[in-house]
């Protein structure tokens, strides 16, 4: 990749962008800026100020083949290829060409209403400008649509500049004529008329052209300029570090892009997508799936079938990282489309099956990547995921990564040693690396005091998987009625109970003392000692068994807690939530008779 810098005269770079010889690519959407900063650029420009470079990247090169477009505000010409694509600099160029160059109103936005466009052309005020005590910026005239300045809702009119004479009337020289020699020159000749050819007139005239328009005809804007051999991973890197200022590029955007080239229309793609999963019965777990994730999940798919297809050669890669994404063919994303997208709908059908209802209650959306696309090559090879044993693997596969925190950082090369790794598991061979690298020690269940925590939503999945009943109703806690009863994660010594009673809050707050409970059956709890609580569910006409089976059913001692006896029950249910951990990872937990748990829980949670 070979870069130069060059310094360009801005009236150059304005007959690029209206020639078509600079245009966008296709990633770059449009940016409005707003009437102060566009006043504060030509406040710039007049004053000689420098406002940074742009940077232009060689089209028509063999690694980058990017859809393209002509700036905002050029009238559209016959079909011309651009000689270069504007990474950095769209909003500058694009205000400067509609300011000094377009005959048309500048579209804008007020900095106190930035939802709505609005029009503006953009005058010099010639004496504020020639007054070296006035400020600049002072000098700069934005007027609306029709060339006035009005106050009182628009009845009375302050400034109007809505004809030539107005124009000379007011000494405002209007900017859209500043790169035109005749233009301007017709403008100078007819001011003159307008004054009768009086000498101050002529003079104050001759002053501004020299002190204020000669300096923006001599602009000179630095250019870095990148040849055609940079590949896109450069690209998303430099777009992402040079505009920091505007919509940010994610590889999604260049995706797009290099797709649009192909004639492919990706984010149409994906808007339908959305739509799809947003219809099925358990769309809501993947409303945080993005595009992103998507061709995440796509990469990692088409990587691995080019790994089983080299009879598993370890160096052939299984890889999902942006350069990889980057690389991802067209044909290659039609070929799977179909598959990826039901395997997105099986994952969040599997998770429903793992207790998980509501994306809010998803531990790792991240892990929805892998087990996407494991289920696509399981739609398309008919591995039966859904059966026996493979499901079995499958579950605890995801428990380990759940509840061994494993997906909290930069995933990528764990989203390859899954796939790989889930399918020779499931052939007979070693265990994937995030199950046997999976590990919680037992003083954890402690410091997990929000839905921060992977591991604390896990638990409570964990719970609504066995299928618990409801406190108060005795009805059977599932995904319809969870979700209609308005279910959420609450006390069980309830919090005003516990603080009355002066209870250790690292323990009451802990997910030891929480569960999934109907919002009715929580008003109902209110702050009451479980004692009283549980004399309510009698109340409400729950038989004794049926009432012990409901509490039981969230992994709680019954008797520790109908007698109030916090210590025992908290004890009880620390041993219930790691077995139940254990059971779900297939891996038993090391720690619970050391040292650190003695000392945190006072006794061994065997």
């Amino acid at each position: 990749m070979a870069v130069e810098s060059h310094d360009k005269k801005l009236d150059d770079l304005l007959k690029m962008v209206e020639e078509g010889k600079a245009q966008l690519p296709d990633f770059q959407r449009s940016w409005v800026w707003d009437d102060t900063k566009i006043c504060k650029l030509i406040e710039s420009i007049t004053s000689g100020f420098p406002m940074g470079a742009a940077m232009f990247l060689a089209n028509g090169g063999d690694h980058i083949r990017f859809k393209y477009r002509m700036f905002d505000g050029v009238d559209p010409i016959s079909q011309v290829t651009p000689e270069w694509l504007v990474l950095d600099g769209q909003q500058r160029l694009t205000t400067l060409y509609q300011v000094l160059k377009s005959k048309k109103a500048t579209n804008t936005r007020l900095e106190t209403n930035r939802d709505t466009t609005i029009k503006r052309y953009y005058y010099l005020d010639i004496r504020k400008c020639l007054d070296p005590t006035a400020d600049r910026l002072d000098a700069i005239i934005s007027v609306y649509e029709k060339k006035q300045l009005t106050t009182d809702i628009g009845r009375t009119v302050t400034l109007d500049l809505s004809t030539r004479e107005k124009e000379f009337e007011n000494l405002m020289f209007p900017l859209n004529i500043t790169f035109s020699h005749n233009d301007t020159e017709d403008w100078h000749y007819d001011m003159e008329d307008y004054y009768h050819g009086d000498k101050d007139y002529r003079n104050l005239f001759r002053d501004f052209s020299q002190k204020i328009l000669r300096p923006i005809l001599d602009y000179n804007m630095p250019v870095i300029q990148l040849d055609k051999e940079t590949p896109k991973e450069a690209v998303c890197q430099i777009f992402e570090n040079v505009n920091t200022g505007g919509v940010p590029l994610t590889v999604f955007e260049l995706v797009t892009a290099t797709f649009a080239a192909d004639g492919h229309e990706l984010r149409k793609d994906w808007e339908s997508i959305r739509s799809l999963f947003s219809q099925k019965v358990n769309g809501e777990l993947l409303k945080e799936i993005t595009g992103a994730n998507l061709l995440a999940a796509m990469t990692l798919l088409v990587s691995y079938y080019k790994r089983v297809a080299s009879g598993d050669d370890e160096r052939v890669a299984v890889t999902c990282k942006k350069r990889d994404i980057l690389k991802l063919e067209l044909q290659d994303y039609l070929k799977h489309h179909d598959a990826l997208v039901k395997g997105f709908c099986d994952a969040a059908d599997f998770l429903v099956h793992q207790g998980i209802f509501r994306s809010r209650d998803l531990p790792y959306s991240s892990q929805l990547i892998p087990l996407a696309a494991i289920s696509a090559y399981d739609n398309e090879n008919k591995r039966l995921l859904h059966l026996g044993k493979n499901q079995s693997l499958l579950s605890r596969w995801y428990w380990c990564g759940v509840m061994g925190e494993l997906y909290g950082g930069a995933n990528e090369a764990r989203f390859a040693t899954d796939i790989v790794g889930v399918f020779r598991w499931m052939d007979g061979g070693d265990m994937p690396e995030t199950v046997y690298r999976s590990n919680i020690q037992p003083t954890r269940l402690l410091t997990m005091q929000t839905r921060n925590s992977a591991a604390y939503k896990g638990i409570m999945a964990l719970i609504l998987q066995d299928s618990p009943l409801d406190f108060m109703t005795g009805n059977r806690m599932d995904i319809a009625s969870y979700i209609d009863e308005e279910a959420d994660i609450h006390h069980i010594f309830p919090q005003a109970y516990c603080e009355k009673n002066n209870l250790s809050r690292i323990k009451w707050n802990s997910v030891i003392n929480k569960t999934p409970i109907y919002a009715s059956s929580n008003r109902s709890i209110g702050g009451h000692a479980p004692s009283v609580y549980i004399g309510t569910m009698a109340n409400k006409g729950l038989a004794q068994a049926k009432i012990q089976e409901a509490i039981e059913s969230h992994k709680v001692n019954y008797a520790y807690l109908s007698t109030d006896n916090f210590g025992a029950y908290f004890i009880d249910r620390a041993k219930q939530l790691l077995d139940r951990i254990e059971q779900a990872t297939g891996k038993s937990i090391s720690g619970r008779d050391s040292e650190e748990t003695m000392r945190e829980f006072g006794v061994k949670l065997l």
